[in-house]
């Protein structure tokens, strides 16, 4: 689920507990956390609604002044289903934010992570990424991402797409400006290449 600057502003202020969208079929699970890009939010139940039955008080609960202007908002092929889906900010840190914090891994870490990792690379149409992209974020810290991704030899946004996979096990972080390993990624890397790492610490 695509997260709205107007959307994301109105959960984490605590005005919008209410979103709605045309899909095909339902992009959230009850239950599920998700990110916003500022909050992490629960889906607290997920509805086909008409749009004739939306009202006044549903419309001021996805963030819109009438149901008119909610049903003009919304985006795809008007024959598709209406989900109405309810959200709940969740207070506390980004467990991304943790477990990047988490620096001391035992063999046991290590090994899952390069597990993880073996996978990743496994199912990638590119083939073996993740020690490529973890090595440039490690040796060209806070260079912005369109001259990683050349680097790389590739487009930005796919490049964008596979550090975020690497976000969420934990081992980098996004800065202003580009990326750096959290504290748990350079352990992992330290731990699986030790020679590298004598070798940036002399530069």
């Amino acid at each position: 689920m695509r997260f709205e600057q107007r959307l994301r502003d109105g959960i984490h202020s605590g005005a919008i507990v209410l979103a709605f969208r045309r899909w095909k079929r339902s992009q959230v699970a009850p239950g599920r956390r998700y990110r916003t890009g500022i909050d992490m939010v629960e889906v607290e139940s997920v509805d086909v609604v008409e749009p004739s039955s939306v009202d006044a008080d549903q419309a001021r609960g996805a963030g819109y002044a009438s149901v008119g202007e909610l049903l003009a908002d919304l985006r795809g092929d008007p024959t598709l289903p209406v989900y109405r889906i309810r959200l709940r900010r969740i207070d506390g840190p980004d467990p991304r934010d943790e477990l990047a914090l988490a620096a001391s891994l035992t063999e046991a870490d290590a090994a899952a992570i390069a597990a993880r990792l073996a996978r990743m690379d496994r199912s990638s149409r590119r083939g073996p990424w993740t020690s490529a992209v973890l090595a440039l974020i490690a040796d060209r810290p806070g260079i912005v991402s369109t001259v990683l991704a050349e680097a790389m030899g590739w487009e930005r946004q796919d490049f964008k797409l596979h550090v975020r996979r690497l976000k969420e096990l934990g081992l980098t972080l996004s800065l202003d400006v580009g990326y750096r390993l959290s504290p748990r990624g350079e352990s992992y890397l330290n731990y699986v290449r030790p020679g590298e790492r004598d070798e940036r610490a002399d530069r």
